[in-house]
């Protein structure tokens, strides 16, 4: 038994992609008892869930093999699939007593409601932080959105504490938001990233270049960002009200399937959002560059 084990509620999980998996070890390293690895019964996920389930003295089994005898009960599985797997496994079970929780950002505790409605206390545990296959990132300081029934979200904020997480609540009718906000901080921002590598393909640079000579940009933004906050961090162009070179950008970026795109809504953004000198002649640039196509297929007509 780990150290500080006893007393704490033994926790099975269902669902272990790159979310579960982390969550699993994270429970494990702070004393808790993973009861059970519930995962596909595909060849490929019984040997990796079983790989974990060794490591953390845990079973490794599928849904229809799983006991489901643990305290708490936590769901990792993609949003779409979360409440079917909860109607799926409230058949034949007694749940009163037990806590019951999912990490989907997007969609609330009642997504569980089918094991409510067996007794079980019911909440979501989103953790503000990427998951990809083959990094495990703490959750020591990582803000984990939880909203839900009030006894089952004592019983996840304390795990959520031991974990080192900061929980903080959020309703369910803003987790949506929530959630979109998550992807403006992470995935859309890679998004971002990747168009600036094409950009630099077409500027005469390998893509692993592009990608090396842009980290010392990118860091320096971030401690600016962190330290100061937007306004002060922002600079180029943009703020200078220099609109020929916006100008430039854009035509130039025509070359770039997509690009322009992004440059522009980015940019219309800024003006609304963050301090621009010459702001009229910007936004002139911009409209001009957005409806040139449109103005030049209506004197083609």
């Amino acid at each position: 038994m780990l150290p500080g084990m006893a007393g704490k509620p033994t926790i099975a999980i269902i669902g272990a992609g790159n979310l579960g998996s982390v969550l699993a070890v994270a429970l494990h390293r702070a004393g808790y008892a993973i009861r059970e690895i519930v995962g596909r019964d595909d060849e490929r996920a019984r040997r990796r869930n079983a790989k974990l389930a060794r490591r953390l003295g845990a079973r490794a089994v599928g849904l229809k093999q799983a006991a489901l005898d643990a305290d708490v009960i936590w769901f990792s599985v993609p949003d779409g699939a979360i409440a079917a797997c909860a109607r799926a496994v409230a058949r034949g079970r007694e749940w009163t007593g037990k806590t019951v929780v999912h990490s989907s950002g997007a969609l609330p505790a009642s997504e569980l409601e089918p094991l409510r409605r067996r007794g079980a206390r019911a909440a979501s545990a989103h953790p503000l932080m990427t998951f990809v296959a083959g990094v495990t990132p703490s959750l020591a300081g990582v803000p984990i959105a939880m909203e839900g029934d009030a006894a089952a979200t004592r019983v996840v904020g304390r795990i959520v504490r031991d974990l080192g997480g900061d929980p903080f609540p959020i309703r369910a009718a803003d987790k949506v938001l929530y959630h979109a906000w998550g992807a403006f901080a992470s995935p859309l921002m890679v998004a971002l990233l990747a168009v600036a590598e094409e950009v630099a393909a077409r500027a005469g640079l390998e893509r692993a270049a592009g990608r090396k000579k842009m980290l010392p940009i990118l860091q320096q933004t971030w401690r600016n960002y962190a330290a100061r906050g937007p306004a002060a961090s922002f600079s180029g162009p943009l703020v200078r009200g220099d609109a020929a070179t916006v100008r430039q950008h854009v035509k130039a970026l025509e070359k770039v399937p997509g690009a322009k795109d992004v440059y522009l809504a980015l940019a219309r953004s800024a003006l609304r959002t963050l301090p621009v000198r010459n702001k009229a002649e910007l936004q002139r640039a911009l409209g001009t560059a957005a409806g040139s196509k449109k103005r030049r297929a209506r004197r083609k007509a």
